[in-house]
């Protein structure tokens, strides 16, 4: 498969991912109501800071983060790792390894199809977060938006990189799932999902300064709240895009080792 043949058919496989998502609209919801842990946490925090703040957090700044934690959640959540476990186990990934375009390609095309539909939850969360908390809710000039956006897609290419790699580790092991579960509780605690990253003591922010789950929504929800100042956040930016480009190697050599044992057991 070239390049110039994905290319061509990138478009069509938007198209109908997107029809899949209006189809099973029904399934998007759910997966929206599954991932309200924001505002499940902005609920304690504030009620945590309504008598002193927490670090730079008064009630405001958390209705701020967790909105906008609700938002990026929205827009980079990924669920190939569990598709594509699914498909090794029912054999149904023979299918698509038929056609003339990427599996991968397909799958990121499923996500990215969804995006349209997630934007219609967030733009009301969006607005309440304005509402609230005034013009800090969202970047303050074209730079900062730019970097936020910039970022945002590299939490989406992180989350899909990790689903991919989590994924395919079901071609070398009964079952990934176990690793998954550990994945996701890593994720829910580093990621600056479940609280601001800066809560953390200092020994432990050096650690997860190292892991790629912050890259993931920590950063995108810092930059979306204007928590660093330029230089703080290309420093940020620059760690995020290495996690990207490392992560992307290492998936796709994992993939086609995997597809190598796929094709073996399939005769």
């Amino acid at each position: 498969m070239s390049l110039r043949t994905s290319l061509r058919a990138l478009p069509t496989l938007l198209r109908i991912g997107f029809a899949e998502a209006v189809a099973f609209r029904a399934e998007m919801i759910v997966w929206v109501f599954a991932t309200t842990m924001p505002l499940i946490m902005l609920a304690l925090w504030s009620a945590v800071a309504r008598t002193a703040p927490v670090g730079r957090f008064g009630q405001e700044e958390f209705v701020g983060y967790f909105l906008a934690a609700f938002c990026v959640r929205q827009v980079t959540s990924c669920w190939v790792a569990w598709l594509l476990s699914y498909e090794v186990k029912q054999g149904t990934l023979a299918m698509r390894l038929l056609r003339p375009i990427s599996p991968l390609l397909a799958y990121a095309t499923e996500v990215l199809a969804g995006i349209p539909l997630r934007l219609l939850v967030v733009a009301p969360v969006l607005g309440i977060s304005l509402y609230v908390v005034g013009a800090q809710a969202v970047p303050s000039s074209p730079a900062g938006w730019a970097m936020f956006i910039l970022s945002l897609a590299g939490g989406w290419l992180i989350t899909f990189y990790l689903n991919v790699l989590m994924g395919t580790l079901s071609l070398f092991m009964e079952s990934s799932q176990k690793l998954m579960d550990v994945y996701m509780v890593l994720f829910f605690v580093c990621s600056g999902y479940m609280f601001p990253v800066e809560l953390f003591p200092a020994w432990a922010r050096t650690f997860i300064d190292v892991l790629p789950f912050r890259y993931q929504m920590g950063l995108p929800v810092e930059l979306m709240t204007g928590a660093h100042a330029t230089g703080a956040a290309l420093g940020l930016l620059a760690k995020q895009w290495a996690w990207v480009a490392g992560l992307g190697v290492v998936s796709t050599l994992v993939w086609r080792r995997g597809l190598a044992r796929f094709a073996a057991f399939g005769g």
